[in-house]
């Protein structure tokens, strides 16, 4: 039976429909930001709750995404993180170093965002090695305490990490730097301490994202090129750094065509395999942006898994 015709036509609409919904939502002004470096990326926005918490909450170390490309900053995802901190969580929304650098050795400077869809657009280089996964690993080992002197009311037995897309990459590899080896810059000699990660639309498995060519070939660009792939890879792939024994979740939109399901299918498989039981939400006829955008439902089902790893 030949392709219905409108069916391409129906689903690029619908794609720009939900991308237009968030990206049309105006930034939301953290109530403070806070350097974890020197660096003008290693920074975060900590979002509060609404009302004085009565008992410490649990911080979100919250991750966006953008195919680690320079023109897709946390801006965008400032809505949702303010959203989280609604529900009653601490939020810190965490930048980190993306793309290539210019002449002057320096990251691209933010920009506008493409509405037609940040996971999938070409033009900028995604990522910088190493220095993207130094502000990851930066950022996880110093901002809980950093909250913590800045008197948040944050439980530092409930530190959640979450990202969306790259973004979920970013928490996923942070909650395994204790299985890479010893002699590498980013080794953990125990888990880190967080009670669990919730990652959304993660590109998760780093084999099936450049098979599939995920966000215009991003995970290559992130590693340098395929030359460098197979030494970089058992570094920076989640689904290489398995298992973690921290209690994972991965929410994943049954319609997604930045991050397709089966980069999600794919870890939560090698999860299996090694042993770690990871639970996997799909959320029906929901595409990439809806998780993390605050008018959608699904941004509600994220906030329940949150709040059920932060518990």
């Amino acid at each position: 039976m030949g392709a219905d015709p409108e069916a391409g036509t129906d689903a690029d609409r619908a794609v720009e429909a939900e991308a237009a919904s968030l990206f049309g939502l105006a930034p939301v002004a953290p109530h403070r930001v806070a350097a974890y470096g020197d660096h003008r990326d290693q920074v975060v926005d900590i979002y509060l709750p609404e009302a004085e918490p009565v008992a410490p909450v649990p911080l979100v170390l919250l991750f966006h995404g953008g195919a680690w490309r320079a023109p897709y900053d946390r801006r965008h995802l400032s809505p949702f993180a303010a959203y989280l901190a609604g529900r009653g969580f601490v939020v810190a929304s965490v930048e980190y170093r993306r793309g290539a650098r210019d002449e002057a050795g320096e990251a691209g400077e933010a920009g506008a965002v493409d509405t037609a869809g940040a996971g999938s657009a070409a033009g900028p280089r995604a990522g910088r090695w190493p220095e993207t996964l130094d502000d990851i690993a930066a950022a996880v080992d110093t901002v809980p305490g950093l909250a913590r002197g800045l008197a948040l009311p944050v439980d530092p037995a409930r530190v959640v990490l979450a990202g969306h897309s790259a973004g979920g990459h970013a928490a996923l590899w942070a909650a395994a730097r204790h299985v890479l080896p010893p002699d590498c810059r980013w080794h953990l000699a125990s888990p880190p301490p967080v009670c669990g990660v919730v990652a959304l639309a993660p590109i998760a498995d780093f084999t099936t994202a450049r098979e599939l060519r995920v966000c215009s070939d991003a995970v290559d660009q992130l590693l340098d090129g395929e030359e460098r792939a197979p030494d970089r890879l058992p570094l920076a792939d989640p689904a290489a750094l398995l298992p973690t024994a921290v209690p994972t979740t991965l929410v994943q939109g049954t319609t997604d065509i930045d991050v397709p399901p089966p980069v999600a299918e794919a870890f939560a498989a090698a999860a299996r395999r090694a042993g770690q039981p990871v639970r996997v939400v799909r959320v029906a006829e929901a595409g990439h942006f809806p998780l993390i955008d605050p008018t959608a439902p699904a941004a509600r089902t994220v906030a329940d898994e949150i709040a059920h790893r932060a518990h």
